[in-house]
């Protein structure tokens, strides 16, 4: 039997992921299970180049993880784990980081938009940041990373370091190909629909958390910005009503011609508040099963260190091949 391709993925701990992470991204890291050797891991390393405080991070870490098992990836079935727990990411790091140029990571986009948007903290983790999403793929030996367009860039430059190592000591790393899902909705702001959803929105009314109560969910959708037009049509120049459409056809399979003859003659408000009450049906098994996960200590505790060795087996194959080939003594 042909052995499994692995994927390597990894989501951070801030905030908690709202409805575009969860629809565009992580529902599919569920379905990716049964086809792929999945390796999850909440990447706590990556969001300190931030400064983050520490009470409110470790509880995000915790919940994240929670979160990751409540919408149904399986500690059976994938690896999952957090980052910090698997000490080999910061060695292979190090070593990959005097394999790549300073013009390199120089020339990274979000090294400039981050820098830009925190003035006052640009460290050096936030430069060498790529390099260290690059160990997290190629200690795996991935062979796909599903990537959204913000981070093409970083897995280019992973693949640009894997090639460089490889043509100076051989084969030792896999190169990673990008996995671009069949489908995964991409979701807008409820406020500004040309935007995004992002966790980061000033204003709590722009975006769905995974978390946000029925009541909530309802109210922000009721909320949510449309046209002055009265059909439910998907259509240009309707950015409003197309991300709401598309919202709806992600949580109920329904396609956007069913969704235009379901609320053909019905106003904007039926529509919306139908909309909120299908996504917060979507949600709610999940919510219950988070609740039940994060108050049993003990399970999150095993099934964290299940993964973490899991990982570090995995990784330290990786970390002495590379060891030997730079010309480190091993013990």
């Amino acid at each position: 039997m042909e052995a499994k391709k692995r994927i390597f993925s990894g989501i951070q701990p801030t905030n908690t992921p709202h409805l575009g992470n969860y629809l565009g991204a992580l529902a599919n890291w569920v379905k990716l299970q049964d086809e792929y050797d999945c390796t999850y891991s909440i990447v706590d390393l990556h969001s300190i180049t931030v400064r983050q405080d520490p009470v409110k991070l470790k509880k995000q870490i915790n919940e994240s993880y929670a979160l990751l098992l409540a919408m149904g990836v399986d500690p059976d079935k994938s690896t999952v784990f957090i980052q910090s727990h698997n000490c080999n990411h910061a060695e292979l790091s190090w070593i990959l980081s005097c394999y790549t140029q300073f013009g390199e990571l120089s020339r990274m986009t979000q090294f400039k938009d981050k820098s830009a948007k925190h003035p006052e903290n640009i460290n050096a983790g936030l430069f060498t940041y790529p390099v260290l999403m690059a160990a997290d793929i190629l200690a795996y030996q991935a062979d796909l990373v599903p990537v959204g367009i913000d981070q093409k860039q970083h897995l280019e430059l992973a693949r640009n370091i894997a090639q460089r190592f490889n043509q100076i000591y051989g084969d030792v790393f896999t190169m990673p190909d990008a996995y671009i899902p069949k489908t995964g909705a991409k979701v807008m702001s409820l406020q500004d629909p040309t935007k995004k959803m992002s966790k980061s929105d000033e204003n709590p009314n722009a975006s769905i958390s995974v978390l946000d109560d029925r009541d909530t969910i309802i109210r922000k959708f009721k909320r949510a910005v449309t046209d002055s037009d009265t059909e439910v049509a998907y259509r240009e120049g309707k950015d409003g009503i197309n991300n709401l459409m598309s919202i709806y056809s992600a949580v109920t399979d329904k396609t956007f011609e069913e969704i235009e003859k379901e609320f053909a003659g019905k106003g904007y408000g039926d529509f919306k508040l139908a909309v909120g009450e299908a996504t917060a049906d979507r949600l709610a098994p999940m919510q219950s099963e988070f609740a039940r996960i994060i108050a049993d200590k003990a399970y999150i505790q095993e099934c964290m260190k299940k993964g973490a060795e899991k990982a570090f087996k995995t990784t330290r194959k990786t970390i002495q091949k590379v060891y030997k080939k730079v010309g480190f003594l091993t013990l």
